[in-house]
């Protein structure tokens, strides 16, 4: 069934113009103080990886409670995806190739925004390192014997050499800082209690050292075949006539990968700033549907069960987890805590 074409008010070509600038200019302002309740977009649950993540959870903003004290902690294990960041260099040159398509001949240029300088690609930004910092409060929290002051040097923390996962990882280990040090400001990492933070890209970015991995996967230009037919599909092409008609721009000036970094270009001003941008308007939750399959079978392909080599390789990493847990267990068996007298 055929469905006709949504417009954004007014239905112009100056309208659609109005939508690329607003997400420019509104990315370009940095990552302002959190507001009290940020806004909110129906198409949330569909933006996969670049979902806020108190949107994935909403307990996250409640203190949290463990399960009880059925059980006593040993270790803590924690493999963290970094803090929300800006665009990639990638998202970038598509979010400025929609602003080119929708932009009046007459219009004013642009100023550059503050995340297109060199450097900026991916940077985490300050909403980020609120997440870690804040994640940091909850595990301490949670786990007072074994993130407590008196075991500060017993922690080992890990990060790849990626500029956004060294700033999540200094942005945790400060946040346990401020958690035992309440109202003081964080010193350097060189000069906390907690850290210092390791780099080992060998074990936190194993698939860049997987030969077969890269050859199979990475490097093969077919291996994504799945994921380049559904983006030529039905299903793609009417996302395709109904955003072209919103924007009243040429379907073909358009593509699958322009539309999906426009419909996270709205997930992007919601994580980073609070705030809804146009290009939530643009899209509907069918369209969300299609596009959050899109993701999915990308990451099933390239990063999950497509290929087996895409899970052995990271083997490295979950034998170095194990070995570690194997070994508190051991430590326990070896040295019991001593009886409560009666």
């Amino acid at each position: 069934m055929l469905r006709s074409a949504r417009r954004l008010p007014g239905g112009s070509v100056a309208r659609a113009a109005v939508v690329a600038a607003a997400l420019l200019s509104s990315l370009s302002r940095g990552s302002p103080p959190e507001p009290p309740e940020p806004a909110a977009s129906p198409l949330s649950p569909y933006f996969g990886t670049k979902t806020r993540y108190e949107d994935a959870e909403p307990g996250l903003r409640r203190d949290p409670r463990l399960l009880g004290e059925a059980c006593r902690p040993l270790q803590l294990v924690a493999l963290i995806r970094h803090g929300t960041r800006l665009p990639t260099a990638r998202q970038v040159a598509r979010l400025r190739q929609l602003q080119a398509l929708v932009r009046r001949p007459d219009a004013e240029p642009e100023p550059e925004p503050e995340w297109s300088r060199p450097g900026a690609d991916g940077q985490l930004v300050e909403r980020g390192r609120q997440d870690m910092r804040r994640l940091a409060g909850r595990l301490a929290r949670l786990f007072p014997a074994l993130l407590g002051r008196r075991h500060a040097g017993r922690l080992r923390a890990l990060s790849s050499s990626k500029p956004r996962c060294v700033d999540s990882g200094v942005a945790f280990l400060q946040g346990l800082w401020r958690h035992h040090h309440p109202g003081e400001p964080a010193p350097g990492p060189a000069d906390m209690e907690y850290g210092p933070l390791e780099i080992n890209d060998k074990l936190m970015r194993f698939f860049d050292h997987c030969e077969k991995f890269l050859t199979e996967v990475e490097g093969n230009a077919t291996a994504l075949h799945h994921v380049e037919a559904f983006k030529t599909g039905p299903e793609m092409q009417n996302v395709l006539n109904k955003v072209a008609a919103t924007l009243q721009v040429p379907v073909s000036s358009l593509n699958a990968d322009l539309i999906q970094v426009a419909f996270f270009a709205c997930s992007f001003d919601l994580a980073i700033r609070g705030v809804k941008s146009p290009w939530c308007d643009v899209f509907d939750i069918e369209d969300a549907k299609v596009l959050e399959y899109l993701n999915d079978l990308k990451q099933y392909w390239k990063r999950a069960y497509g290929y087996a080599i895409n899970s052995r390789s990271s083997c490295g990493l979950f034998q170095d987890i194990f070995r570690h847990m194997d070994k508190a267990v051991e430590q326990k068996q070896r040295y019991p805590p001593p009886l409560l007298q009666q």
